[in-house]
C-alpha cells in the first residue's frame, strides 16, 4: 500500500517551530508542512517554497497563531522524484501534519496526493499544473496556481497570433508537468490550424543537448516550445545559439527563476514564458513583499504562492474553528473567496482556482518582466 511507511534513502524531512515557541495556547502546535525539491537540479524552486512557507508561518505566529495555537513547519525534500515524494508524504502523515503546501513537480504531487488522501491530510500545491492532480476526484487536493490546459491555451494562442509562419519544435522532458504542458500547447496549435515541424522528447539532467540542437537546426526550426524546466531550457537555448541558430525559446512557468539566466547567459535574451501576472506587484502583497526584501529575499516565482496556500489554510481553520482536514476541504470549496497575498481566491469543486491568470513574460538583460 502507498501508506506503508518505508523510507527511501535521500528523502529528507526537517522540522521548524517558528514564532513564539511551539507550545502556545491550546493543545500544542498545529503541524503543517511544505514539500518540494529542496535538493537536486530543481532546488531553486524548493528554496522558493521554503522561503514562502517560513515567512507565512512567522507572520501568522507573530499575529497570534491559529485558534490560539502556534504553527510548526515541517519541510520535506522530494527532489522532484515520485518515489521519494511518496516516502516524504508517508513521513509527514506519520508526523500528523494537518496540511501540506506542496508538492512542486506534478509528478511528485500526484502520487503524494494519494497518500495524503488515505491518511487524511489536506494538500494545496503552489505550483503543480498537471490537470490530473485535481481531475482524479480526490477530496483533499487544491492548488493556488493554474493548470496546463489553461497555460497551453495561452501559449498556443500567442504562437498562432504572432508566429504562424514560423517553424516550431515542441520539446518535452517526459515528466507529468513537461509533457502535459507540451501536449496542451500542441493541442491548441493544432486546433488553430498550425502543425508543429518537430515533436520530440529529451532526457532531463544531461549537460549536452547538441545532438537535439543539430536535429532542430537541420529542420530549420526557429521557435522552440519547451515543456520542461529551466535547467534544461537554459542549456538548450545556449547550445542552440552556439550552433548559430536564430531561434526563440518559449516555455512555461518553470522558467520563472533567476537561475534560468545563470544557465542560459545572454543566449536567454528574448526568451518568452507564461506565468500568472506578477504577484510581487499586487497591492495585497505589498507589506509581505517588503518583509521579504528587508531580508534580501526576492519573492519571485512560487514564493508568494506558497505563502498564500498557508494563509488560506489558516483562514479556513479560523472560519471552521478547527483543523479537521475534511471540514477544511469542504469549507474551501463552499465558503470563498479567501483573502491572500495573491488577492481573493475561490476554488471550484475540483479544488482548482476559479480565475486563472496566465500572461506572457520576456527575459531581457538578465531579468524578466510581463509583456504589456
Amino acid at each position: 500500500m502507498l501508506t506503508t511507511r518505508r523510507l527511501i534513502l535521500g528523502a529528507g524531512l526537517s522540522t521548524f517551530a517558528i514564532g513564539r515557541g511551539a507550545l502556545a495556547q491550546g493543545a500544542g502546535p498545529i503541524r503543517i508542512a511544505t514539500a518540494g525539491p529542496m535538493t537536486g537540479q530543481y532546488a531553486a524552486f524548493g528554496t522558493q517554497m521554503r522561503e514562502g512557507a517560513t515567512q507565512a508561518v512567522t507572520d501568522i505566529n507573530a499575529a497570534g497563531g491559529v485558534l490560539g495555537r502556534q504553527l510548526a513547519l515541517e519541510v520535506g525534500d522530494d527532489a522532484c522524484d515520485p518515489r521519494q515524494a511518496v516516502s516524504v508524504a508517508n513521513q509527514l502523515a506519520g508526523r500528523r501534519v494537518s496540511f501540506v503546501a506542496g508538492h512542486f513537480c506534478s509528478g511528485s504531487s500526484i502520487p503524494a496526493r494519494d497518500v495524503y488522501a488515505e491518511e487524511g491530510v489536506l494538500q494545496m500545491s503552489p505550483a503543480s499544473t498537471n490537470p490530473r492532480f485535481t481531475d482524479e476526484g480526490k477530496w483533499n487536493t487544491f492548488r493556488v496556481c493554474g493548470r496546463d490546459d489553461q497555460q497551453g491555451q495561452v501559449a498556443g494562442r500567442y504562437i498562432l497570433q504572432n508566429m504562424r509562419q514560423r517553424r516550431v519544435a515542441i520539446l518535452h522532458d517526459n515528466s507529468a508537468y513537461g509533457k502535459g504542458l507540451a501536449d496542451e500547447t500542441k493541442k491548441a496549435l493544432n486546433a488553430g490550424g498550425m502543425q508543429e515541424a518537430m515533436y520530440a522528447a529529451y532526457t532531463p539532467g544531461e549537460r549536452d543537448y547538441n545532438a537535439l540542437v543539430s536535429r532542430m537546426k537541420a529542420a530549420n526550426i526557429d521557435v522552440i516550445y519547451l515543456g520542461g524546466y529551466h535547467t534544461e531550457g537554459g542549456l538548450i537555448i545556449r547550445q542552440a545559439k552556439e550552433q548559430g541558430m536564430n531561434v526563440t525559446l518559449i516555455g512555461g512557468d518553470a522558467l520563472v527563476t533567476n537561475e534560468f539566466w545563470q544557465i542560459s547567459g545572454p543566449a536567454g535574451e528574448g526568451t518568452l514564458m507564461t506565468f500568472s501576472s506578477d504577484p510581487r506587484k499586487r497591492p495585497t502583497a505589498a507589506a509581505v513583499v517588503a518583509r521579504f526584501r528587508a531580508r534580501n529575499v526576492d519573492p519571485e516565482g512560487y514564493v508568494l504562492y506558497t505563502y498564500a496556500a498557508i494563509q488560506i489554510f489558516a483562514e479556513a481553520a479560523k472560519r471552521t474553528n478547527g483543523v479537521d482536514p475534511r471540514r477544511l476541504a469542504a469549507a474551501l470549496k463552499a465558503q470563498g473567496p479567501w483573502p491572500s497575498v495573491l488577492g481573493d481566491i475561490s476554488f471550484d469543486q475540483k479544488g482548482d482556482v476559479t480565475v486563472p491568470d496566465y500572461v506572457f513574460y520576456i527575459w531581457r538583460n538578465g531579468s524578466y518582466a510581463e509583456i504589456s
